[in-house]
């Protein structure tokens, strides 16, 4: 194998999505730079670190009926009962729900969370508070998408945060999705709650990191748990 072979292997792709900013950063770097010498060399490391955030890197997805996937890379800041969006239809009673919270230097690109058909895509326009307050989920401009797995429905909404001015979904209603699969990306820090059946049993803890595509957040197969009341991050 080449030199050339090693080094491309070893390099993360850069999502579609931030080729524009990336191509922005770049022009103004040479441009400032002409001019100012040292804000060439600050330039250049800020267009290097916005092609750093854009990275979208290959994951292996788990294989297994009922298997609840990460859909973004992150911390888990909830893990616990709560009522999901009225625009999702998945009604009024609380389920389970698991937050993660994406900082600034996690990778942004979103995945299902399992294997299923699109039923729902509902926008709502909000707020821009801190995503890991727990009102964000209520407040915050945020994005919801219905997967039906063919036994039950799953729920997952991105949220945007402080930082965050723009959330991209690239799924629509009536197409199948398999778990792993991207559908979304949030720029610059935000969160993603999934809402799973209310009897699930979680398999994360908070603060524990997760890996997009490749977590697993719970299974669907397993024995049902009592009901708990909800933890988050102090």
């Amino acid at each position: 194998m080449s030199i050339v072979d090693s080094v491309t292997k070893a390099m993360v792709p850069v999502h579609r999505e931030g080729w524009p900013f990336i191509a922005i950063a770049l022009v103004a770097t040479l441009v400032v730079g002409w001019f100012i010498d040292p804000l060439f060399w600050i330039g250049l490391f800020l267009t290097g670190w916005i092609c750093y955030f854009f990275r979208d890197p290959k994951r292996v997805t788990p294989v297994g009926d009922g298997l609840v996937i990460s859909p973004a890379d992150g911390i888990v800041s909830q893990v616990g009962p709560a009522r999901p969006p009225a625009e999702l239809e998945l009604g009024d009673e609380p389920l389970m729900r698991v937050s993660i919270f994406m900082n600034v230097f996690n990778c942004h690109v979103n995945r299902a969370p399992v294997s299923g058909k699109v039923l729902r895509v509902a926008y709502r326009a909000g707020k821009f508070l801190n995503a890991e307050l727990d009102k964000a989920s209520d407040d915050n401009e945020r994005n919801g998408l219905v997967i039906d797995t063919g036994e039950t429905r799953v729920g997952v909404v991105q949220i945007a945060g402080l930082v965050a001015r723009r959330i991209v979904c690239f799924v629509r209603e009536g197409e199948t999705v398999p778990a792993g699969e991207r559908f979304g990306l949030i720029r610059f820090g935000s969160r993603l709650d999934v809402y799973l059946p209310a009897e699930t049993a979680s398999k994360v803890a908070i603060g524990q990191t997760m890996i997009a595509g490749e977590t697993v957040l719970a299974d669907l197969k397993a024995p049902k748990a009592a009901a708990h009341p909800v933890t988050r991050v102090s």
